[in-house]
């Protein structure tokens, strides 16, 4: 028998909580069933929600807890009053070894730190990084940093790029993927001296782990040629919210600028493009480095892109992805 994924819920963070947080669960429980829920917020109004959703019902615990972390919440002041709410219980019950990994929509800074706080980080990593998935030409890429780590040296970068294959490999049918560097230009004397002094070390190593392709440029990731794209929190977070806003614009400049009649004829095509571009189904990323995993969920997503975080939980667990980083690091450093 498969052993059940227990997964911590902050159900009270991010937009329209708990609401959207039960039925993500429920969009999720509807494909899989080998999850347990245990789910921290205010249990009257999480009985409510659940109440009439059998499924969700038979696969959860609700432990109250009456504090809520907001996201105008400064990361420190978090820390300090927060250890009552339903962000810090979450990542607690990891440390308890009551549930496998947590999952929040709430406030980033807040979740790092706190996560930083409770579960420590791997040995050998200083800084943990965040990670998503972001679509290409062929498939998905993992991007990280994306906003964990505003400076970076080049160990950290090195780090990022030994965690990032690991993930990509726990998510993907995938033994040793492609890593590049995001810079400004592909030649090796383009960049920050971090940058050059990251390329000379990860093209020196004789690794089976993943196997490193240089640098790419922006407008390069989504052609599909690397599968790990490494880079600064600081310039992650710009080129995503770039992307963001790009997969907007375009998406809504069709909607306005076809009539009923050209798409109507193009229906099919157009549902696979905005399905391409669509954010929610690639909601979820994680804070990679620390001794458990948590999996960040954008905040004003909606039920399905929250189902769909679930469904990274599930597999960042499955494929022993916190194992895999820390084999990893012994062999980069044999």
């Amino acid at each position: 028998m498969t052993k059940v994924v227990n997964i911590a819920i902050d159900a009270m963070s991010g937009e329209n909580a708990p609401e959207k947080i039960i039925s993500g669960i429920e969009i999720s429980l509807k494909k899989n069933r080998e999850n347990f829920f245990l789910i921290y917020g205010d249990q009257n109004k999480l009985e409510k929600e659940i109440k009439n959703k059998k499924l969700v019902n038979g696969y959860c615990k609700i432990i109250n807890t009456n504090v809520v972390i907001s996201d105008e919440e400064s990361p420190l002041n978090a820390a300090k009053k927060g250890k009552e709410s339903s962000m810090w219980k979450a990542i607690e019950s990891q440390k308890e070894n009551k549930s496998d990994i947590s999952l929040s929509a709430g406030n980033t800074g807040a979740l790092l730190v706190i996560s930083r706080l409770i579960l420590n980080t791997i040995e050998g990593i200083n800084k943990p990084a965040l990670a998503a998935l972001w679509p290409n030409k062929n498939n998905m890429n993992v991007v990280l940093d994306l906003g964990a780590n505003i400076e970076c040296d080049e160990k950290n970068l090195l780090d990022f790029s030994i965690m990032g294959s690991a993930l990509f490999k726990s998510l993907f049918d995938s033994n040793r993927p492609r890593i590049a560097l995001l810079n400004v230009g592909l030649e090796e004397n383009k960049g920050s001296e971090v940058l050059k002094k990251t390329h000379s070390m990860l093209k020196n190593i004789n690794s089976q782990d993943f196997e490193f392709c240089g640098y790419i440029e922006g407008n390069h990731i989504m052609d599909g040629n690397v599968d790990v794209i490494i880079t600064d929190g600081f310039t992650g977070n710009v080129a995503l919210k770039t992307a963001e806003g790009t997969a907007n614009f375009i998406t809504k400049g069709l909607k306005e600028s076809l009539n009923k009649l050209s798409i109507l004829l193009s229906y099919r095509s157009l549902k696979s493009f905005k399905e391409k571009l669509d954010p929610r189904n690639y909601n979820g990323a994680i804070f990679l480095g620390l001794q458990s995993p948590v999996v960040k969920s954008h905040g004003s997503t909606d039920a399905i892109g929250f189902a769909n975080s679930i469904d990274v939980c599930h597999k960042i667990v499955r494929a022993n992805l916190i194992e895999k980083i820390k084999s990893n690091l012994i062999l980069s450093n044999a």
